[in-house]
């Protein structure tokens, strides 16, 4: 096995798996059963990717509410989402469940759910942000196992990109507005944060990080908002790999083993390119866990 400074290594040709173009994907995940699912925020709809590239993405739920991501239920019962200003769990058909509010987040500014990950444990970790994405008024929450929310990270701008390290003893968050991505250090039996550090500061001029993953090898992933690249971390930090994309604004990325998955997205974009807004995948043999079951 490749130790986890290794480079890995991303074929060259990006291409489009579907024939849409999302306004803002994002939240891309890989299932047990090999589907890959992924969200476009802010018109609250769920997909899995098609078998043939020339073929539409597949609909699997489409919310009244922005959609920030989704982990799978235990035992294939469906999916719990982020979505408006709590947590749903949704039905294998699409169908909304029941609903849990992120209690006491303020009404001003206006707010919703943003980027999400279910840990090792089966609890969902979401963050939430203004609309206008004013300063310091996102914060990340943690749905615990008991229907419990609690908010474990406040004055954030933009949270993105929750990921765990392998032994889930490790908790990579970004907060895009200020082009940082920070390490906690996670209590396994409680879910408790401690020991934030700073792990990656990108320069105003860098791109922003968005969404991320790791691999198996503890690698972090992350794709580079406005950058058009994804980049790839070693555990201590140490900058890997960068790869190109032929879209100015990815947003998640995912590891299937045999291809690098990338949601992008045209949101903000006077002039959009051809593959702007399309979900794009490269040949890369990397592997990553599979999404983590929620309780």
């Amino acid at each position: 096995m490749p130790s986890n400074g290794t480079i890995p290594r991303v074929g060259n040709e990006f291409a489009p798996v579907a024939t849409d173009r999302l306004e803002l994907g994002e939240g891309a995940r890989l299932l047990d059963d090999g589907r890959v699912v992924l969200v476009d925020i802010l018109s609250g709809r769920l997909f899995s990717l098609p078998q043939d590239p020339d073929a539409a993405l597949v609909p699997l739920a489409h919310l009244d509410e922005p959609l920030g991501a989704v982990a799978p239920l235990a035992g294939a019962r469906g999916f719990l989402a982020a979505t408006g200003t709590g947590f749903a769990r949704l039905g294998a058909d699409g169908t909304v469940l029941s609903t849990t509010e992120v209690p006491d987040l303020p009404q001003q500014p206006r707010r919703r759910m943003n980027d999400a990950v279910s840990d090792s444990r089966g609890r969902m970790w979401a963050g939430t942000m203004a609309y206008d994405a004013t300063a310091n008024a996102g914060a990340l929450h943690r749905l615990d196992y008991d229907g419990t929310v609690t908010t474990v990270v406040e004055g954030l701008t933009v949270p993105n990109g929750p990921a765990f390290s392998p032994d889930g003893s490790t908790l990579y968050l970004a907060d895009s507005a200020v082009g940082t991505v920070y390490a906690y250090c996670v209590d396994l039996s409680t879910g408790e944060l401690s020991d934030r550090r700073d792990f990656i500061r990108m320069r105003p001029d860098a791109g922003s990080p968005d969404g991320m993953t790791v691999d198996e090898e503890g690698r972090l992933w992350v794709a580079v908002w406005g950058a058009g690249q994804v980049q790839c971390y070693a555990p201590d930090g140490t900058l890997l790999l960068r790869v190109g994309l032929p879209a100015v604004q990815p947003t998640s990325v995912c590891l299937t083993g045999q291809s690098l998955i990338v949601t992008t997205a045209r949101y903000g974009l006077s002039a959009p390119g051809p593959w702007d807004g399309a979900v794009l995948a490269a040949p890369c043999g990397i592997a990553a866990p599979t999404a983590s079951a929620a309780a």
